[in-house]
């Protein structure tokens, strides 16, 4: 990887994610009646470690214990305070809350980068 790569890499799969997140969030929002759904979220740390080749320690051979929560993905479960009768698992407002929280970081993410590109672009021209 370039040492450009390497300088965007972590903002630039921080957005990949956030943009996922944000579908899944939307995802439990447009199921919030449909009987027997289970609201999903991501672990947005562990996936950014785990995209960033920073994650948590992975054996080597066959012999030895597997570690972490399985959950390669990052997808998880969300845990309800209320269960509808129908097992729906979606409380409209957390998700309505969590999707407009995780489009501001997306967004404060966004213009992140695109300030480290700039001054890329300047370190470039010199200036």
């Amino acid at each position: 990887m370039s040492a450009i790569a390497n300088h965007l890499n972590l903002h630039a799969q921080a957005l990949q994610l956030r943009e996922k997140r944000n579908e899944v969030l939307a995802s439990n929002i447009a199921n919030a009646a449909t009987p027997g759904f289970k609201a999903r979220d991501i672990d947005f740390s562990s996936a950014l470690s785990s995209a960033i080749g920073a994650g948590e320690l992975k054996t080597t051979h066959a012999g030895h214990m597997p570690v972490g929560n399985g959950a390669g993905d990052g997808m998880l479960y969300r845990k309800p305070t209320t269960t509808a009768l129908d097992g729906n698992t979606v409380e409209i407002a957390v998700e309505q809350m969590e999707f407009a929280q995780n489009t501001l970081r997306y967004q404060s993410s966004l213009e992140f980068l695109n300030r480290k590109i700039r001054g890329l672009k300047g370190a470039i021209r010199g200036e």
